[in-house]
């Protein structure tokens, strides 16, 4: 196995262990143990714990990269907004640890958290107001919206969604072939609150 390959299953064995107990919860010989490696490897790529948990959550984080890619798309901001949901939507059910990795930084923030998940963080919110703005500019949207209120509101709707998940599925569905409709309705709220 090559260098590189070690490297990244290191990081595909820890990313469920950092997930479901948190920093704290796991130790090197843990992760070792269930990739079959030498206790030593985990510093020789990684520097340490620390390091593997910081390239785990710059694996997990890179998804929020997408959304500065449409900021440069040529969409309407409405339409930008709705491509935001639908890729968020798709983001959480091709990174299922990711929402994990959220809160348990946001609640129990490591020293990775000023780093690498606040700025990633910031990232969305920060692109979600310039589509707000630029809305507001071609009066698309109610005045007296403030647009990073407007952004965290949008985020944290979806945020939140996949984070009830556990406790409302009993309520409603949330298998991926509600996703078309779940992003209707994310959509159909935020409008109701935006429009003019």
């Amino acid at each position: 196995m090559s260098d590189n390959d070690s490297r990244l299953n290191l990081i595909k064995v820890a990313t469920p262990l950092f997930a479901e107990k948190g920093f704290n919860g796991v130790n090197v010989r843990e992760i070792a143990s269930v990739a079959g490696i030498n206790v030593s490897m985990i510093s020789y790529y990684f520097g340490g714990k620390e390091g593997l948990y910081g390239a785990v959550l710059k694996e997990q984080f890179a998804a929020l990269l997408r959304v500065s890619e449409i900021a440069q798309l040529d969409l309407e901001p409405m339409e930008k907004f709705e491509l935001y949901v639908r890729e968020t939507v798709a983001r959480y059910r091709q990174n299922p640890y990711l929402l994990r990795f959220y809160t348990s930084e946001l609640t129990n923030p490591t020293p990775c958290f000023a780093t690498i998940v606040k700025p990633a963080i910031q990232g969305v919110v920060t692109t979600l107001q310039r589509f707000f703005a630029d809305g507001l500019s071609h009066h698309q949207f109610r005045d007296g919206l403030n647009p990073t209120d407007t952004a965290i509101a949008l985020a944290g709707m979806i945020n939140f969604y996949f984070l009830l998940e556990p406790a409302t599925s009993e309520l409603i569905g949330h298998s991926p072939e509600r996703d078309q409709e779940l992003t209707g309705n994310i959509m159909d709220i935020f409008k109701n609150g935006v429009l003019k």
